[in-house]
């Protein structure tokens, strides 16, 4: 730390310096890999802060726009909003999932293959993100009474090759009651894929709601209702989840843990060779 008054800070002398990481724009067509080495694609989007990337199959993932999540060339940066026209993708609709939007086309059969997702309000931030996506594959998305039902649901679908069946569990986390439930159905015409939120509602990120996090509620309350209490906000949550919805604009607006799920299961029943 240095001051004009003082002089430098005499303390820190020998002290190793943190290695500042390369600033690189995140320009269409950049070519990155993802820190842990499981996602290498080209940069597809960028809006506020995180990046899409597609690999050479056609796959999308987001990721974050935070420090030391790529690497290029093998070497970690911090990716950047590029200034400009690239910033905003003028002349490219996109949909709310940020991707390119498809030209309007006619109505698609839908596919034999499904993705179940847990509970209502999670099949409705679905649908307010990824509509479009899903209508231009032709992805049907349901919800399930419960986790408990889920065994009977696969079992009744008949998942095999080419049909392909996809689900979305809240609160998926070692040692869980959902994560039995979900190794006992996993096969490789299903994938169970889960995020670590308890309600879909904290998928949001709380900035888009004005709050700074979402309250930690003790085990054995309701969650919704404890939420509600802890913000002030009426008893009413269908009227707090409207609330919610409507805050939500763009994949920008969700944690990574769960976009990336999302856009795993819509890449897993969609796959080329699927029905």
């Amino acid at each position: 730390m240095q001051s004009r008054r003082y002089g430098p800070d005499v303390l820190a002398a020998g002290k190793p310096r943190r290695r500042e990481l390369p600033r690189i724009a995140a320009e269409r067509g950049l070519v990155v890999e993802d820190a842990a080495g499981q996602f290498c694609g080209a940069v597809v989007g960028c809006e506020k802060d995180a990046v899409i990337l597609e690999d050479r199959h056609g796959r999308r993932r987001v990721f974050p726009l935070s420090p030391a999540a790529f690497l290029l060339e093998g070497e970690a940066v911090m990716l950047v909003r590029p200034a400009g026209p690239e910033a905003a993708g003028v002349g490219q609709a996109r949909t709310a999932s940020g991707s390119i939007a498809a030209p309007p086309s006619r109505a698609k059969v839908a596919r034999e293959s499904r993705i179940y997702v847990e509970g209502r309000h999670d099949a409705e931030l679905v649908e307010k993100i990824w509509g479009d996506d899903l209508r231009d594959v032709g992805v049907v998305v349901e919800y399930l009474g419960g986790i408990d039902d889920l065994p009977a649901i696969v079992a009744g679908f008949c998942p095999g090759p080419g049909r392909r069946l996809g689900v979305l569990v809240d609160h998926l986390v070692a040692g869980s009651k959902e994560s039995r439930i979900a190794a006992s159905v996993q096969s490789p015409d299903v994938l169970v894929a889960g995020h670590p939120y308890v309600d879909v509602w904290a998928a949001v990120k709380p900035a888009v709601l004005g709050i700074g996090a979402w309250p930690q509620i003790p085990p054995g309350t309701l969650w919704k209702e404890g939420v509600l209490r802890a913000l002030g906000w009426p008893p009413d949550t269908a009227a707090a989840w409207r609330r919610v919805l409507r805050s939500v604009t763009s994949f920008a607006d969700l944690e990574p843990a769960f976009l990336g799920r999302v856009e795993e299961l819509i890449d897993f029943v969609a796959a080329p060779g699927s029905r």
